[in-house]
């Protein structure tokens, strides 16, 4: 694990590992660097790139500084960008795909390549109905420091039945879910929107190339997201990962990536 510390002196804290052109890993909502499958894709890149996987601030071994601000976030992954030697490719999954759009746009030419995976947005009304509901009931659970009740509110949202939240409640990982919950408005209230839609001005200002990626078997909504952010991005191409959900599988990640990077 290395440290450095961002513009406003928070201290980030990532893992360096491979040789070659740097290739940043920017995590969606609860992710950290250690967490999921985020270190079996990393090692599986760092064959071919030198990746950077941080925790994003909040979460994991990195600090955290009031107030919050998408900007700041954006200075976190310029500054690593500068360790890396002033340009970086950037891959961002989900939420963090969202972020990693809005960093791309702000950075320009320091970021050389762009690769997101089902990014969540969502046009239809119906969704955001729900998604403007979800995000009024996390702020107030978080504003009461209600922590679990944060993190339930983001799981039941996703789709999983209240039954197994019941249960999960009582497992050893809990803990640590609950400490980053407070994150969940930072993806979500910040970066995402009151009501979720697909930035599609915002999108059409990336001009570095780009690879949206969607899964086969994932939500429909996913791929029509895909779809137009892929058509409103100016150097993008769409690319459909058969057989993979959101949870997508490193094994069937990585070559893509490797492909759009190296090319």
């Amino acid at each position: 694990m290395t440290m450095l510390k961002s513009k406003d002196g928070t201290t980030l804290a990532f893992d360096k590992q491979g040789e070659g052109p740097a290739l940043i890993l920017v995590d969606g909502a609860m992710g950290t660097r250690s967490s999921g499958s985020k270190p079996e894709l990393a090692k599986l890149l760092a064959q071919h790139v030198t990746v950077y996987s941080y925790d994003r601030r909040g979460r994991g071994d990195s600090g955290d500084t009031k107030p919050y601000a998408v900007e700041r976030e954006i200075e976190d992954i310029d500054v690593l960008i500068d360790d890396a030697g002033g340009s970086a490719f950037v891959y961002g999954h989900s939420s963090g795909g969202c972020l990693a759009l809005e960093a791309t746009v702000k950075l320009g030419e320091k970021v050389k390549k762009l690769a997101v995976y089902e990014v969540p947005y969502n046009d239809a009304a119906e969704a955001q109905k729900a998604w403007s509901e979800y995000i009024g009931n996390l702020t107030e659970a978080l504003a009461s420091d209600r922590r679990g009740d944060a993190v339930a509110l983001f799981m039941a949202y996703v789709g999983i039945p209240a039954d197994q939240i019941a249960g999960m409640r009582h497992a050893p990982f809990w803990g640590g879910m609950e400490a980053i919950a407070p994150t969940l408005a930072y993806d979500h209230t910040a970066i995402m929107g009151k009501d979720g839609s697909i930035p599609v001005d915002r999108a059409s200002r990336v001009h570095a190339p780009t690879l949206v990626m969607t899964g086969g078997n994932g939500a429909p909504f996913m791929l029509e997201t895909a779809k137009t952010l892929s058509k409103v991005i100016p150097n993008a191409r769409l690319s459909t990962l058969a057989g993979q959900t959101h949870d997508v599988h490193p094994a069937a990640l990585a070559p893509v990536l490797v492909e759009f990077f190296t090319a």
